[in-house]
């Protein structure tokens, strides 16, 4: 693997007219959130594009989206793995180290796609690591998990989805052996990743779309000098 900070990829083989689709479905994932396999596939057909629904499905599985009211899910959970509690309900989170979370995106490529991981700090909507790789296993998970743990310290509470990253025993093994409540959410609490939602969109509109992965650095690092105050965008001390 690379060893360019916060990345693990190789650009993923990938017929190059799927690569275009995958382009636009994510574009219009981030346009209309809501919106399923049918609609994407209406668009795309809208576009020139003759395309199956049933095709658009598998990218879209490929990609690792659905319709957000339906829950982003980049895997399913890791087999036998436990079940934990969804701790946030209710919950008043008023202070930085209460809640940390973490999610995983698809990012077009020049020649190919790979999976971006963010560790984000719930009450300050700060990006604490994160790393890009071209698999989707629990390794560049578990490492951005320590790179947050090391430079900011522990959460009372960690919380993620049931992916199969985050279930997986090295994830959860690293959060338990520093103290941490390990909370998971299910599709019904798709409302809790709003917020990430906006830090994917405002890092592939505004970098990814433009100059390809070469903008996840600049966009990461400038951030934290002058996107606090426009639309609670997050805040990123990655050097």
């Amino acid at each position: 693997m690379a060893t360019l900070s916060s990345q693990y990829y190789q650009p993923a083989p990938t017929a190059e007219r799927d690569l275009i689709l995958m382009r636009y479905i994510d574009e219009e994932h981030l346009a209309h959130p809501f919106v399923g396999s049918r609609r994407i596939c209406d668009a795309l057909r809208e576009r020139g594009f003759e395309v199956g629904r049933r095709h658009v499905r598998t990218l879209m599985e490929q990609m690792g989206i659905e319709a957000l009211y339906r829950k982003l899910r980049l895997s399913d959970p890791a087999p036998g793995h436990k079940i934990w509690p969804y701790l946030l309900r209710n919950l008043k989170i008023d202070r930085v180290d209460q809640v940390r979370a973490t999610d995983i995106t698809y990012i077009p490529l020049a020649r190919g796609f790979a999976y971006l991981v963010a560790i984000i700090n719930w009450y300050s909507r700060k990006v604490l690591a994160w790393r890009l790789s071209n698999c989707m296993d629990s390794a560049f998970c578990v490492d951005a998990l320590e790179e947050a743990l090391a430079r900011y310290g522990k959460p009372e509470i960690f919380n993620t989805d049931q992916g199969s990253q985050f279930t997986s025993t090295q994830f959860t093994d690293t959060l338990l052996a520093q103290g941490i409540q390990i909370s998971m959410d299910g599709r019904e609490r798709w409302i809790d990743i709003v917020f990430v939602e906006r830090l994917w969109r405002s890092v592939k509109c505004e970098e990814v779309y433009l100059r390809f992965v070469g903008g996840i650095c600049g966009w990461f690092s400038e951030s934290s000098k002058d996107r606090r105050q426009h639309d609670r965008r997050l805040a990123v001390c990655i050097c």
